[in-house]
């Protein structure tokens, strides 16, 4: 497998990093990914429009995968942010946060069960 930036074209990828013991990616890997930094690009986006330019954001995204009657489903991503922000309100980077879930792209494909914990240092 790989991409048109040919970043994966070395990365294992099969059944076995999937559901067994292995070592490489899964799609399951690769979509939290993408929605993780979907998310941090929205919201260096959206703090950044309202004048609070992140020195770094920090988003860490798990994906629960059940076994349902149409198969194997993502059901659920879980994203932890953590931000640093000089000068932004709690307020404000929740506002910013908030934003950033709802818009990213990824998360209006996924259509799923995205819940967020998120916090920042001044």
């Amino acid at each position: 497998m790989t991409t048109e930036s040919g970043v994966l074209s070395e990365t294992q990828y099969s059944f076995g990093t999937r559901f067994q013991e292995g070592i490489g990616t899964n799609p399951d890997e690769l979509v939290a990914a993408a929605l993780g930094g979907c998310f941090s690009m929205a919201l260096s986006n959206e703090l950044a429009s309202a004048g609070h330019a992140p020195e770094r954001i920090d988003t860490a995204v798990s994906a629960t995968v059940e076994d349902s009657h149409a198969g194997w489903t993502l059901t659920r991503f879980q994203m932890d942010v953590h931000a640093k922000v000089p000068g932004v309100t709690t307020a404000a980077f929740m506002k910013a946060a908030l934003a950033a879930k709802t818009d990213c792209p990824m998360a209006r494909l996924l259509n799923a069960n995205i819940s967020m914990a998120a916090s920042f240092d001044p």
